[in-house]
Parts: C-alpha cells; sequence; structure tokens
C-alpha cells in the first residue's frame, strides 16, 4: 500500500499533466511556438520576455491538439541552469508572462487554490481507493474470479452493480479541467462522508413543502405526485403522512421534497429560515438513504426495489458554479424525456441502441406571493426512472463512461482491458480495433441520428452516459441520463411532428434554439466526440501501443456510416453541413481553464481544436 505521501506526488503530477493539457488546448500557450525533438517525445517551449525556456522531458502531442505529458517540467535558462518543477503553482509562476491574456492575480490565486484542494482531494481518494481494491479483488478471488465485471455480474444484482462502478469510476472527473476534484469548503472529513470515490452513503431529509408554494413538471404518465411518491417510496411515504398527521395537517396540501443531509444543514436552514417560520417549508420528515453517484448531487436510494434516481440542489462550488437545480432544469427536464421516448417507440430505439433515464417529474419552491424564481433552484428535486434501465432481462451490465478508464484492482489496467480481454490475454492490435469499432458504433449511430432527424443533442459525456456490455465485453447500447439542460434544434423537431414548450426565463440561456444549429452541435460534438470518443481513442492508443492515427481512422469510419445510415432520412444541403463540421471542421469545446482565470464572468467561452477525424 502507497503511504498518503506517495500519493500526494502521485496527484501532484496528475494535477500537472491536466495544468499543461488545458493551456496548450485552449492555447493559453501558444502551441505553436512549442519546439518537438525529432522523436517527437521532448520539447521546448519559449517563454515570451525571459531568457528561458520550459523543457518537457516525455511529452507527446495527441490528435485534437491533446498534449500529455509524463515526464518531468525543466525550467532551463539561457545560461544552462536547470530546475525541475514540481508544482502547478511553481508552473503557473514560471508561465504567466506568457499566457495569451493577462489573467488577474485573484483568478491566478482561486486557480492555484482550487488545484490545491482537487489533488489533496484526489490523494485522499486514491488512499481509500487501495483498501476498497483490496475488498473487491478479495471478493473476486473468493469466488474463484479474476475479473471484476465477471463477479458484479454473477454476485450483485444489475442495479448494485451499475451503482457500485460509478461510485469506484468517480476518480478522474472531466479530462479538460484542471480542478476536478476541488471541494472547496468541506473539510476532510466531510469530502470523504458525502462523495462517491468514498462509496458513501448520504441520508436524505424528506421535508414536507406547501403545495400552493411549489411548482412541478412532470411527464404525462404522472398524473398525482403523491400517488407517484407512495408507490416509489412507500415507507417513506407512509412515516412522511403520519409525520404530517401528528401536526394536525392535511398531507394532500403538501409535497414530499428530499433534502440532502448536508445541503440541509449547512445552507436551508438558515437560508431558508423565514420560509420554515412562515410554515412554508417543515424540515422534520423521514430520512431516506442513498448512495450519491458520479455527479455527487444524483442520488440513488438504498432501497431492495429500484427506486427513481433523485437529482438535487446542494450548496456546494464544484467545476465552476454553485451546484444549484435550476427551474429551467426542472421543467425542460420532464419534457424533453417525454419527446425523447416518444421518439424512441417510432424510431425503434434507434436499432435498440439508445435508452434513457426519463425525468418523470420535477419540483421546485416558488412563493406565490413574490413570485421570485431565484430561492427555488436551492429548493428543488428531480426524479429519474431508473427500472427499466436496472431491471434487465438481456444480461447487459451498464457501465459509466468515466468507469472505464478506472484502474482495476489487482492490475492496475483501465477497467476497458477487462471487456476486451475476455479470455485473459493481452489483446493483438486486432482485437482491439474490433472492440472500438463496435464502441464507436454504438455511441455515434443514435447520436447522430437523433441529432441530424430531431435536432436533439445528447449530452454523451463520461458521466452523463452508460455503456451496456454483453457478456462477451462488447458495447451493446446507450444509456443517457440528464436532460434539464439538454438542447435542442426547434426547426428540425417541428419538422418531424414533435414540439419542445422552451422555459423562458431572464438571464437564463434557453435550451431549445430556433435561429441556429450550432450551439446544439456543439454541445454533441463536445459531449458525446471530443471528451468522450477521442478519450476512449487516447486511452486505447497508449494502453496497447497502437499506431497513434488508427483509433480515430476507425472513428471517422464509423462517423461517416452513422451519417450515412440517415442520409436519404434529411435534407442534403443539412447533411452536408453536419457531416462537415463532424468530420473536417475544427471541433468546439467549453474554454473551462480560461472562464476559471477569469473567475467566470464569461460562461460562454469556447475554443476549437483541430479535428482528429480531418487528420487521418
Amino acid at each position: 500500500m502507497d503511504d498518503l505521501k506517495t500519493l500526494i506526488a502521485y496527484s501532484r503530477k496528475n494535477a500537472m499533466r491536466r495544468l499543461i493539457r488545458c493551456l496548450f488546448a485552449e492555447n493559453i500557450l501558444d502551441r505553436s511556438t512549442l519546439v518537438f525533438s525529432a522523436e517527437g517525445n521532448q520539447a521546448t517551449y519559449p517563454l515570451k520576455n525571459a531568457p528561458a525556456h520550459v523543457f518537457f522531458t516525455e511529452i507527446a502531442m495527441g490528435p485534437a491538439d491533446t498534449l500529455v505529458n509524463d515526464g518531468d517540467v525543466v525550467l532551463v535558462t539561457d545560461e544552462g541552469v536547470r530546475q525541475v518543477i514540481h508544482s502547478h503553482q511553481d508552473l503557473l509562476y514560471v508561465l504567466r508572462d506568457s499566457f495569451d491574456f493577462e489573467p488577474t492575480d485573484e483568478g491566478m490565486a482561486g486557480l492555484k487554490s482550487d488545484m490545491e484542494n482537487s489533488l489533496l482531494n484526489d490523494a485522499h481518494a486514491r488512499q481509500y481507493r487501495q483498501e476498497w481494491n483490496a475488498r473487491l479483488a478479495d471478493a473476486a478471488k473468493s469466488h474463484g474470479l479474476d475479473s471484476l465485471t465477471d463477479y458484479l455480474r454473477q454476485h450483485a444484482s444489475t442495479k448494485d452493480a451499475a451503482i457500485l462502478l460509478d461510485q469506484w469510476g468517480s476518480l478522474e472527473g472531466h479530462p479538460y479541467y484542471p480542478t476536478w476534484k476541488s471541494r472547496p469548503g468541506l473539510s476532510d472529513a466531510e469530502v470523504e462522508q458525502l462523495s462517491p470515490e468514498f462509496n458513501a452513503h448520504v441520508p436524505l431529509r424528506i421535508a414536507a413543502l406547501r403545495a400552493d408554494m411549489a411548482k412541478s413538471e412532470s411527464m404525462p404518465h404522472v398524473t398525482s405526485y403523491h400517488a407517484w411518491f407512495a408507490t416509489n417510496f412507500p415507507v417513506q411515504w407512509e412515516q412522511w403522512k403520519a409525520s404530517l398527521n401528528d401536526k394536525g395537517l392535511d398531507e394532500t396540501r403538501w409535497l414530499p421534497l428530499p433534502i440532502h443531509a448536508w445541503h440541509l444543514q449547512a445552507y436551508v436552514l438558515k437560508t431558508f429560515a423565514a420560509e420554515i417560520e412562515e410554515g412554508i417549508l417543515i424540515t422534520e420528515g423521514p430520512d431516506l438513504q442513498t448512495l450519491p453517484t458520479m455527479s455527487y448531487r444524483t442520488m440513488m436510494p438504498v432501497l431492495d426495489e429500484t427506486a427513481p434516481l433523485i437529482k438535487l440542489p446542494i450548496a456546494l462550488w464544484m467545476t465552476s458554479e454553485l451546484r444549484s437545480l435550476q427551474a429551467k432544469s426542472i421543467h425542460m427536464g420532464p419534457r424533453i424525456s417525454t419527446v425523447i421516448t416518444k421518439i424512441l417507440a417510432a424510431e425503434n430505439g434507434f436499432d435498440q441502441q439508445l435508452e434513457i433515464f426519463p425525468e418523470e417529474i420535477g419540483v421546485r419552491y416558488k412563493n406565490a406571493i413574490t413570485q421570485d424564481d431565484a430561492p427555488g433552484r436551492h429548493l428543488s428535486v428531480v426524479y429519474r426512472a431508473s427500472q427499466q434501465a436496472f431491471e434487465r432481462s438481456d444480461d447487459c451490465l451498464p457501465i459509466t463512461v468515466a468507469s472505464l478508464f478506472t484502474r482495476l484492482p489487482g492490475s492496475g489496467r483501465p477497467l476497458f482491458t477487462d471487456l476486451i480481454e475476455r479470455d485473459g490475454v493481452r489483446a493483438s492490435a486486432d482485437t482491439v480495433e474490433t472492440w472500438f469499432r463496435q464502441y464507436a458504433n454504438v455511441v455515434t449511430r443514435p447520436v447522430v441520428a437523433i441529432y441530424l432527424l430531431y435536432g436533439i443533442g445528447l449530452e454523451a459525456h463520461q458521466q452523463n452516459t452508460m455503456v451496456l456490455f454483453s457478456p462477451d465485453g462488447k458495447a451493446r447500447s446507450l444509456l443517457i441520463r440528464d436532460f434539464g439542460d439538454g438542447r435542442t434544434y426547434a426547426p428540425l423537431l417541428e419538422e418531424r411532428g414533435y414540439t419542445l414548450q422552451p422555459h423562458v426565463q431572464p438571464g437564463i440561456l434557453p435550451t431549445v434554439f430556433v435561429e441556429d444549429i450550432e450551439p446544439v452541435r456543439m454541445f454533441v460534438l463536445d459531449a458525446a466526440f471530443l471528451t468522450h470518443l477521442h478519450e476512449m481513442a487516447l486511452w486505447l492508443t497508449k494502453e496497447y501501443a497502437l499506431n497513434n492515427t488508427r483509433m480515430w481512422e476507425i472513428l471517422r469510419e464509423e462517423t461517416e456510416n452513422a451519417f450515412a445510415a440517415v442520409r436519404d432520412r434529411v435534407s442534403p444541403a443539412l447533411w452536408e453541413v453536419e457531416r462537415k463540421a463532424f468530420v473536417q471542421d475544427p471541433w468546439p469545446t467549453r474554454s473551462l481553464l480560461r472562464m476559471h482565470l477569469m473567475q467566470y464572468s464569461n460562461y460562454r467561452l469556447q475554443h476549437t481544436l483541430t479535428n482528429p477525424l480531418d487528420a487521418v
């Protein structure tokens, strides 16, 4: 077992690797001035306005301008004095004057602080991970199995296996974000008590919100929130109802409202003290034990039966924002879920390659007198149906994409190797190519089809996407969640006879677009292609020492096939423009590091990366 000091050193290097990747991807540091060695595995970066350069001892430029640093970072003066840079703080100090803009001292300090918090949380998670992995390895061996996925298939329900892998895979985070585990404001103990990477269990309080002070949205089949809640959470419903009745209150005039335990104590009791005093909100009630999933505030109830997932606000700063649950998400989730459910029925699930966690109902506080929408974003809930996803008869195991990159107990190799190497033998290049071709097919076909035919952008990134794998380790279909911020291009949807009512609110970016399809396209390219499929291609290439462009050649072919599959159903002009955008034009993505350095004065900054499908 590695000690904490060793793990912190690893996490510090991990943080440096992420920072270097982001600085060059966003061209905050001009990547065109990098000078590579003849072998292409070392590089020099000349500093602006300084008689020195930075030398990278082991670095490689991958497709999509992806710079992967695996070696030392050395500051070399023109006199030849060499100094190894060990921390992100020192690296930022050295590089700051070479940025393409002048960050404020506050912006720099904020980034340094969040990165330090993130890497310390990462190290503690890795320390816990060693014990967790040992337990998993022992459990598998006790049943005579070497494969983690085989053990889970044989000795856990589909739901329990999927959620365990989701929590276990909550380690690396967004590949283009250098503060991936930042939890400012939480103590080490609180991080451990609340975070999925610590296999945490978190209670939710089932509070009561006065019905006349609530707004809700539901899918058509949910005709009564009370009846729906009573069916899905029968024990909690009876306890909640009894709690109200004991106070002499009529439960039909109140709505059950789950509140995250930390959020209740740290935020709700103080911020909503007036509502509690006025009798709008009752915070006494039964508790429901849950497991936080990878998104941190989407909770899986710990019940024998398969219950809906519960998405909640939690007043924590994580990856750029306070994690509220806005009115837009409350209303758009059920609306989009309704439309997609109808489309999947009409399209046979796009050859049975796409399923969703439908967002059946959302509830939020809205004061009937003041009509103020703002407070409700911290007092709200969205429920996602999970029964169809988890109670399966096809032997498929849903695995959250980010978990595929998490390193296995024992071998320390990525989880995807457990799926590729079913015979226990290290896979050949041909075997890996066959596996990835099937994987790329499963992702690109439904994502491209629902976008081109209906204008719906699926945010199929590593955290929102589960891939269903059959026992032979091959990808079979997609399982997508989280539609509250989903983007849709209305003209295409309406051409097919569907309508989606937008939620319009001052100052809030709408998610139903009429003028331009570009915001929807960006959503798809960034989530499904750049941060998901491109990342899988990178990891496979490195793990199996493959030809540097082969995975992207396969991805290009499968993307072309996905476009060809719907060509005769799409207008020729649209088809040509979109095909070019996917396989030739630079890919757009959010400038997350630049936004952080600018203290989120602009949430809509984007940059582009060389299209890795065009270069092959």
